[in-house]
């Protein structure tokens, strides 16, 4: 509200932003070339698809199911390697929620291309392949690591060697505040040999020191340090004991 009491006229949204939902698809399709390339060649110099005997048909459903994983992990590799070269990486900070901001474009687009990926490795648990596209996306992760649950923000966050992170856990890196019309993005640090419970919440911001615990179901509210060393469990967290003594 102006001081004349009249609303003020919101800037206008740049002439671009209207061609935004056209990347992810041209994106998604040159993930697709690899299968179809395969499939040409099964049909030229295979003939698989005329179906001419048994066995063709006994093999159908193994073909097709090979072909769905193939072009899952075509899909998989080649969005994730377009956000490593092209560094669709956002930043820290208090950001205007919408296209004028560049963080927020690429948070953006990192959304749209990685949450249909997100979906079916949270039904289908990889390991190392996992792993692996995760560390595309940015994230960092030490050695004998399980990254279990979901991460909202791979870019900004980190898991140390050794640390486990069970099923349905959640960590975010933003949150939106659409009253004021922000995203604020912030680091998420996870230390060393700590466990993560199932159902946990961590919220951006939070850093879990070395050998710390958080309880199943517990939520870390956002910035809060969980000191080395100790077990944090209920809603907002609270200590609860200490993993070692000394």
């Amino acid at each position: 509200m102006t001081d004349s009491g009249q609303h003020s006229t919101p800037a206008a949204r740049p002439l671009w932003s209207y061609f935004f939902p056209v990347i992810p698809s041209v994106v998604f399709l040159i993930g697709v070339l690899p299968t179809v390339g395969v499939v040409y060649a099964l049909h030229v110099y295979v003939h698989y698809f005329s179906l001419s005997t048994l066995w063709h048909f006994i093999a159908l459903p193994f073909v097709l199911y090979g072909g769905a994983v193939f072009l899952f992990l075509t899909e998989l590799f080649i969005t994730g390697g377009i956000i490593r070269v092209c560094r669709i990486m956002y930043q820290p900070g208090t950001y205007e929620y919408s296209f004028r901001n560049w963080n927020t474009v690429k948070w953006t687009l990192v959304c749209v291309l990685y949450t249909p990926f997100r979906k079916f490795l949270e039904i289908f648990p990889l390991g190392r392949i996992k792993v692996s596209y995760f560390r595309l996306l940015g994230m960092k992760i030490g050695k004998h690591s399980l990254v279990g649950g979901v991460i909202k923000d791979p870019c900004l966050t980190e898991f140390g060697e050794n640390v486990t992170m069970g099923e349905y856990a959640i960590i975010y890196g933003h949150i939106h505040n659409m009253q004021y019309e922000t995203i604020v993005m912030d680091r998420i640090r996870v230390g060393n040999n700590c466990v993560i419970g199932a159902g946990a919440i961590i919220m951006p911001g939070v850093v879990l020191e070395d050998d710390v615990v958080v309880a199943a179901g517990a939520l870390v509210p956002k910035g809060q340090v969980l000191s080395k060393g100790k077990i944090y469990g209920g809603v907002p967290v609270k200590e609860l004991a200490r993993t070692t003594t000394k």
